[in-house]
């Protein structure tokens, strides 16, 4: 029987102490901020709120401190516009971890008091949930950061956004919302508004970081020779992912013109970033390409099961898109990080925008 790398068994170690630690820090500030009489789990004046404010830190801290740990050393060989591409991406990464972990303890909040109508837990007891949900958040992220790949990136994304619309559907303050389309459930001022306004918002940082590592990705595969192509990649997807963050910074029915601009403005943003992908590869797999194929005529059947069969609502059609740009992404992913290696490497390129290498 083969032994586990003593590397492996070292960063599991580390990843279980956080997970303690982020218990302890959990609890005991949860047992602070929910001192007093007991709380209802979710709702007005509930745990939730506080709670998810604690584990969003707490999985941040926990995120931040292993990429320290485990990723600074890579960025020191590097020229300045590289290393800053790297910490820029960390920050974002931090960020999306925290929302992760708000939006998921809010949604697993929901579900826990509709299975627990009624209750009221004290302070201890609001304190333990809490603790349970930082270690959970801090593990995660802790181990995030030992090695993060696109991979992960692009179910980190998908998972994030199936969290918050989740959420948001819980607390809609229309429950018929779906009988039109997705953007309803950012429309009034209830929890389910800003939830989902920012769920898009903190998606559209996703999308943009996990250009920047596909950008890392191919240039670990192709070398600073295809800089060019690699700096469209990253930029259309950074464009995609303002774009998609402009979704959620203009609801419908304060910004109808400019949240439709960002909406149908990320839809062809995000068929440009897959066209400059497929370009800059030398030979796309014929696995990709049958994706992408597959990916188009699956849109195509969609829109004709919305209009003019009216199989189901607006509503119906963009979660059917999202599915599909979901697994194309995800292929996509896969596909770069296979012919990848997995070892950084600088560029030789001392500023981003010269026209050729240095010797």
């Amino acid at each position: 029987m083969e032994a586990v790398p003593s590397v492996e068994l070292r960063r599991e170690a580390q990843a279980i102490a956080a997970a303690w630690g982020s218990f302890g820090a959990g609890a005991a500030f949860a047992l602070v901020a929910l001192w007093g009489d007991p709380r209802p789990i979710a709702g007005e004046g509930s745990l939730a709120l506080p709670a998810a404010g604690i584990v969003a830190l707490v999985a941040a801290a926990a995120f931040a401190l292993s990429t320290l740990l485990h990723r600074r050393a890579e960025t020191r060989p590097m020229p300045p516009w590289q290393r800053t591409i790297s910490r820029v991406s960390t920050v974002a990464l931090t960020i999306g971890f925290a929302a992760v972990a708000y939006l998921g303890t809010l949604t697993g909040a929901e579900i826990l008091a509709l299975g627990l109508q009624g209750l009221e837990a004290p302070a201890i007891g609001g304190a333990l949930l809490t603790g349970i949900a930082s270690a959970a958040g801090g593990w995660l992220a802790f181990r995030a950061g030992i090695e993060l790949t696109t991979r992960d990136l692009a179910t980190l994304l998908f998972a994030f956004l199936t969290i918050g619309t989740v959420f948001a559907m819980l607390t809609a303050a229309d429950p018929r919302w779906w009988e039109r389309h997705f953007s309803d459930l950012g429309a009034g001022s209830g929890a389910g508004s800003w939830a989902f306004n920012g769920t898009v918002v903190i998606a559209g940082l996703l999308v943009a970081t996990i250009g920047a590592y596909l950008g890392r990705d191919l240039h670990r595969w192709l070398g600073d020779a295809a800089l060019g192509g690699i700096a469209r990649v990253v930029a259309l997807f950074a464009l995609t992912g303002i774009a998609l963050a402009g979704v959620g910074l203009f609801p419908v029915p304060r910004a109808p013109l400019l949240h439709n601009i960002a909406a149908f403005g990320s839809l062809g943003l995000f068929v440009a970033s897959a066209a400059a992908v497929l370009l800059v590869m030398p030979r796309p797999p014929r696995a990709l390409i049958l994706t992408t194929a597959g990916a188009a005529i699956a849109i195509v059947i969609a829109l004709l099961l919305w209009r003019p069969l009216a199989v189901y609502s607006a509503a119906g059609l963009e979660a059917v898109a999202v599915g599909i740009a979901f697994v194309w992404l995800t292929t996509l992913a896969r596909t770069i990080a296979a012919a990848s290696p997995d070892a950084s490497r600088p560029s030789a390129v001392p500023h981003l925008l010269r026209a050729r290498v240095d010797a």
